[in-house]
């Protein structure tokens, strides 16, 4: 899993985390379906690959941490300051177990498309949101809220 403390601090955006998510999602589905093949066992070859898998993602994610992308982690405006709520009720999932790989992925997928919104709705307005934008984004994060509360009080953990 991505590093809680990283999403916090905001050294991985959404996109980061929800990248690195899936890839630790499809890792954790290819070990289920090794140990379907094998009676509930893993060979010493799925072994050494899911080790090699899980070796590169933790690279990536050593990578993610420390390129020029960050998410900042005091927004001023109320768009940011609810977009950092909600990526922290995420990471606390996360923390938890309550939120598995994929379910985690999902979210932060919603989470980056808002964020990309609202940049560009940003750039083409000079910097601010219109009136109707706001309500667009505000409604948006609602259904992304109710999701992550659905997902962290499902039957699935990590």
């Amino acid at each position: 899993m991505a590093s809680r403390a990283a999403i916090q601090s905001g050294q991985l955006s959404a996109g980061e985390t929800r990248n690195l998510e899936k890839k630790e999602s499809e890792i954790n589905h290819e070990e289920h379906d090794m140990r379907k093949l094998d009676n509930g066992h893993l060979t010493a070859a799925d072994r050494a690959t899911l080790n090699q898998q899980q070796n590169a993602v933790s690279k990536d994610i050593y990578k993610q941490k420390h390129d020029a992308q960050v998410q900042s982690v005091n927004p001023k405006s109320e768009v940011g300051q609810r977009q950092r709520n909600q990526q922290e009720r995420i990471a606390q999932g996360v923390k938890s177990g309550q939120l598995t790989a994929g379910e985690t992925a999902h979210l932060e997928g919603r989470e980056a498309a808002i964020h990309n919104e609202v940049h560009n709705d940003r750039v083409a307005n000079g910097g601010t949101l219109t009136a109707a934008e706001r309500r667009q984004v505000n409604r948006q994060q609602n259904r992304t809220s109710g999701a992550i509360y659905r997902k962290k009080h499902n039957a699935r953990v990590q």
